[in-house]
């Protein structure tokens, strides 16, 4: 089985930690992970904001970076819905076009590849305790993409349960967007912090030590917001907790 690791720009440029905790993560469970340099940005910022051509050579670049893996696990659930989402329907708008079957077969070729990294461990690896141990108050909080375009459901929650040493309390008003939204919180910026407040003020309210997601750009949002306040909260991406180990982990049971 050959794996790509799929770290995205924001995980590239903010939060290497994170992609190095994936690796440690995967190889601790016996699976080999590549790093394919060719990988640059997946095209999402460009499509969002409505520059879809410019996203069209980004397709290309990504899928021909990640050519002949059997899976791409990804640690952003907004980037892995680009690609298994938006990515067939931009190869689909160029055939529509005229403009060759090239962009629809590179676009198709990567979509059913690609997996938020709980998807992999639960679904493809059938894992659900990873042997990690983590003594702290945990509260979860699904980010968007990953709640409704991946449908990730209950997945993040049961690795967490099986994290030894950890509490997992819930988060009210777990399902509402925490406010970043990618380039919406530089043009809504005003609603984007109000947002964020709401879902900091919810998070506060459990007295959790850290606030866990499977998104790092959520989660950059939120650490924000909890420093501007001077709050103790701290945010950690899920990856790192399932990296962690301690005295009691043990091995990974499926």
């Amino acid at each position: 089985m050959r794996v790509a690791l799929f770290l995205t720009c924001v995980n590239d440029a903010l939060y290497p930690g994170t992609g190095r905790a994936v690796v440690t993560l995967l190889e601790r469970l016996g699976v080999e992970v590549d790093f394919p340099a060719g990988q640059i940005c997946c095209g999402q910022p460009q499509h969002n904001t409505g520059y879809r051509g410019a996203a069209e050579p980004l397709v290309r670049r990504t899928a021909t970076a990640f050519a002949g893996y059997d899976h791409v696990v990804t640690l952003s659930g907004s980037c892995a819905a680009m690609v298994r989402d938006n990515y067939p329907r931009i190869g689909a708008r160029a055939k529509a076009e005229g403009r060759g079957a090239e962009l629809t077969e590179a676009a198709a070729s990567l979509a059913d590849r690609v997996y938020e990294l709980t998807e992999f461990l639960v679904d493809v690896l059938g894992v659900t305790d990873v042997g990690a141990y983590y003594p702290h108050t945990v509260m979860y909080h699904p980010s968007c993409h990953g709640l409704r375009m991946l449908g990730l459901g209950d997945r993040p929650r049961l690795l967490l349960e099986a994290v030894r040493g950890l509490t997992l309390v819930d988060l009210p008003g777990a399902e509402e967007c925490c406010g970043f939204g990618g380039t919406f919180s530089v043009k809504d910026a005003a609603v984007s912090a109000a947002m964020g407040e709401d879902k900091v003020h919810n998070a506060l309210a459990t007295g959790a030590e850290v606030l866990c997601g499977a998104d790092n750009s959520c989660l950059m949002h939120l650490a924000g917001t909890l420093r501007r306040q001077d709050a103790p909260l701290r945010t950690v991406h899920l990856a790192e907790i399932l990296a962690s180990t301690g005295p009691t982990a043990s091995g990974a049971a499926a």
